[in-house]
């Protein structure tokens, strides 16, 4: 009772990268509150998955193994998850915002009457105080998301139900392996229990699935371009770069909405979240909803005809210019200068 679950999400027996975030941070919350983590897997053919996931320290692996978990459908996995909350009672459950997370997660807690919070960008432990009710209330799971339009940042509390629900981005938090030698155990369900058999009426005959031609989540070297940029011939001078640097082109949104780039390049709270090992902000503004997207980058360069821009202020490096003139010339003594 009162530990940590994280709901694994699989695609050809590989356990998503968002959910292997969601086990990292969820260690480090087990660890405060000295309670278990556990992981819940629903599919077919899941033989592989403890062997992916606990070296993240998950100390109990759930696994509902059946031919029709897989792919995901609405009905068998909400089921599974209602019934298994209401047996294990966990103290926090935490999913992707994904599209199965956003479809999932709402069901889930409208079932449980726990509440949901959706699209954190951090989670913490901490006390709330209800002054009106004169009750203090310790080891809180603190939600934390942007809101209003990301014109603030909100910290939310479920002080009274069970379990504290939380969605969170694929990106937004770190993936670590906490030991590779860690061992749990494993629980294998049994569907019928948890599933009822008028659940999977729906069937998945075929699925059409297109990857991304852009992978900005893996790019160690990402240069986005704001609405600074003027027009979409300007960004031109970053796909120029990019080839220069071996990294990708990103958006911000306004960029985006302005027609200067397609919205998969969208960086940002309503975009993609990144982290790459150098981050190149061109001709963006720097709102907190495209800083939400990028701050956790390991070195930021700005380039910006304002100086003061908020982007400059979370920036390493701020070069205050034009694009027109700056870029060029970072193309020209780049090639000078390497190998």
């Amino acid at each position: 009772m009162n530990n940590i679950f994280v709901y694994l999400e699989i695609e050809d027996g590989i356990v998503g990268d968002v959910s292997l975030e969601l086990l990292t941070k969820g260690r480090q919350l087990a660890d405060q509150q000295k309670c278990k983590l556990e992981a819940v897997a629903a599919g077919y053919q899941l033989d592989k998955i403890g062997a992916q996931v606990f070296p993240f320290g998950v100390d109990t692996l759930y696994l509902a193994d059946d031919k029709r978990l897989a792919p995901y459908t609405t009905l068998p996995h909400t089921s599974l998850l209602v019934n298994l909350f209401k047996e294990e009672k966990p103290q926090i459950a935490l999913m992707g915002a994904t599209s199965i997370g956003r479809d999932l997660g709402p069901r889930v807690s409208s079932a449980l009457f726990s509440g949901l919070t959706a699209d954190c960008t951090s989670l913490e432990i901490g006390s709330y105080e209800d002054k009106k009710a004169g009750k203090v209330y310790t080891d809180l799971l603190y939600q934390i998301r942007p809101a209003f339009g990301g014109n603030i940042v909100a910290t939310i509390v479920n002080p009274d139900c069970r379990p504290q629900m939380a969605t969170v981005r694929e990106g937004v938090m770190k993936k670590e392996i906490r030991d590779p030698e860690y061992k749990g155990k494993t629980k294998k369900l049994e569907i019928s229990k948890y599933v009822k058999d008028e659940d999977f009426i729906i069937e998945v005959i075929e699925r059409h699935m297109e990857k991304s031609k852009l992978n900005l989540k893996n790019s160690h070297i990402i240069i986005t371009g704001g609405y600074g940029m003027g027009s979409a011939e300007n960004f031109k001078l970053l796909y120029d770069l990019a080839s220069v640097l071996g990294g990708e082109v990103g958006a911000s949104r306004a960029a985006v909405d302005a027609g200067f780039a397609e919205h998969e390049r969208q960086i940002g709270q309503t975009g993609v979240t990144v982290r790459p090992k150098l981050y190149i902000a061109c001709g963006v503004s720097g709102q907190i909803q495209h800083i939400a997207g990028m701050q956790e980058s390991a070195m930021i360069i700005s380039i910006n005809s304002d100086p003061h821009a908020p982007i400059n202020t979370i920036a390493d490096y701020v070069i205050t210019g034009t694009v027109e003139d700056v870029i060029p010339k970072m193309i020209k003594y780049y090639k000078k200068n390497s190998k």
